[in-house]
């Protein structure tokens, strides 16, 4: 019991999983998380914060990323649908600055694994969504970095949807481009 069905996508070391749903008249059960199940997959990373929020149609928030602290996360939607990105800022990587989405939902009941330096946003299609996430560092409050969610360069492919006002916080309204970003590290690099 518990196995998963894990899917690599085209940027090495973001992965798709689909757990095992064992249904009847009465419901379903199924395991969202299991160690040996994910270190079988390659995925041993120890988690040590679970999150969760809830946010209604239409917000958006993201990109996001801790600086000196990066975290590794598996995160799922256990009410409504979101759009689900993660965006590669792996210094060396043959994909930096390419991103990729998945829909995660209650019902499609899909994780995303999402290794560290990467930033994630989503944004949610359905009335509300519940989102969480587990982490396999803590949050720090002054290491919080960010990207631009519209930004050009990397060229998201929000499903944005018609005549819904996109909703995003202050901060996130306010972070630079992937440019700024790129020019920061490597300025930070040469110190």
């Amino acid at each position: 019991m518990g196995k998963i069905l894990v899917e690599d996508c085209f940027i090495e070391g973001l992965r798709v999983i689909t757990p095992t749903v064992f249904g009847d008249a009465r419901g379903y059960f199924m395991e969202t998380y299991n160690y040996n199940d994910f270190a079988e997959q390659g995925i041993t990373q120890t988690f040590v914060q679970d999150n969760q929020s809830s946010s209604s149609q239409g917000v958006l928030r993201g990109l996001h990323f801790q600086i000196h602290y990066p975290q590794d996360k598996l995160v799922r939607v256990v009410k409504g649908e979101v759009f689900d990105v993660a965006v590669d800022l792996r210094e060396g990587s043959p994909t930096f600055g390419k991103w990729y989405g998945v829909r995660l939902s209650a019902e499609n009941k899909k994780q995303f694994f999402i290794p560290k330096n990467f930033a994630h946003g989503f944004y949610v299609l359905s009335d509300t969504a519940e989102f969480c996430y587990k982490c396999s560092d803590f949050y720090h409050a002054n290491d919080e970095g960010g990207i631009a969610w519209d930004d050009p360069e990397i060229g998201i492919e929000w499903p944005l949807l018609d005549g819904v006002q996109t909703n995003l916080s202050e901060k996130d309204r306010n972070w630079g481009s992937f440019s700024e970003y790129v020019k920061e590290r490597e300025n930070a690099g040469n110190e």
